[in-house]
């Protein structure tokens, strides 16, 4: 427990140092979700108004801000820098590294989430989620899919300088499908089922259901299901074939 603890405090200093990595993984959902906000926030959608639906979507684009792109990107950064080929070869266990990167990665969504609900009250009259504990669980479950999903995506990237781009182009696209930013119900029919197959389809759907509606977690097992699922699929992977050394050539 002691390393972990005291790689989590590496990790905390680590990520409040690097301005580029806050502001695009951190800071930018919420500049998107004041622009956003302010240009449809009174419309209804899908009979709900449309500052609260978009608070719901902007939690799932965070999470794949943070715990999926953020995370695979200053990995494989680190990876191909050759820091984390260095701390293999110190006592500090592989599994309190990535335990320590998790627990960062799952402190700056708590962070990103409290803001976007707090700028949601402050500027569009967005209403708290009346069940605390099912949102919780659900981002719980969200973040640590997602952080899964980028451990994995690292197999997949082999420089440092294609990290963001390869990071980008599926991130970005896969928000936008899914209805982090507007109502996948207006969209070309072979739009929605490409977004029947993503798991942030799922994971904001389940979001919006619990913030909105009011429901309990529990309640849409099929989507906590999938999202589980994607999540298992890349935790599998990222134990099985992650890296620690720079790629080759």
């Amino acid at each position: 427990m002691r390393p972990f603890l005291h790689e989590l405090r590496t990790q905390l200093r680590l990520y409040a140092r690097s301005r580029e990595l806050a502001f695009f993984t951190f800071l930018l959902p919420l500049i998107l979700f004041v622009l956003l906000g302010s240009v449809y926030g009174n419309d209804e959608i899908d009979n709900v108004k449309g500052s609260s639906y978009l608070a719901a979507g902007m939690l799932g684009y965070g999470v794949t801000s943070v715990a999926f792109a953020g995370l695979a990107i200053f990995m494989v950064i680190r990876r191909e820098n050759g820091i984390l080929k260095r701390v293999r070869a110190t006592p500090l266990p592989a599994s309190a590294y990535i335990a320590a990167v998790i627990a960062t990665t799952l402190a700056a969504y708590a962070l990103n989430t409290a803001a976007v609900l707090a700028l949601g009250r402050g500027l569009f009259d967005v209403p708290f989620p009346p069940r605390w504990l099912s949102l919780v669980l659900t981002l719980l479950l969200g973040a640590l899919a997602f952080a899964a999903m980028g451990l994995a995506l690292t197999v997949a990237i082999r420089s440092a300088e294609g990290a963001s781009a390869v990071v980008n182009a599926i991130y970005l696209p896969m928000a936008f499908i899914s209805g982090a930013f507007f109502s996948p119900h207006s969209f070309p029919q072979f739009l929605r089922a490409i977004a029947d197959v993503l798991p942030l389809t799922y994971f904001i759907r389940l979001t919006r259901d619990v913030m909105l509606h009011g429901d309990e977690f529990w309640q849409h097992g099929g989507d906590i299901a999938v999202v589980a699922a994607w999540g298992a699929v890349g935790a599998v992977v990222a134990l099985t074939r992650f890296r620690w050394g720079p790629s080759e050539g």
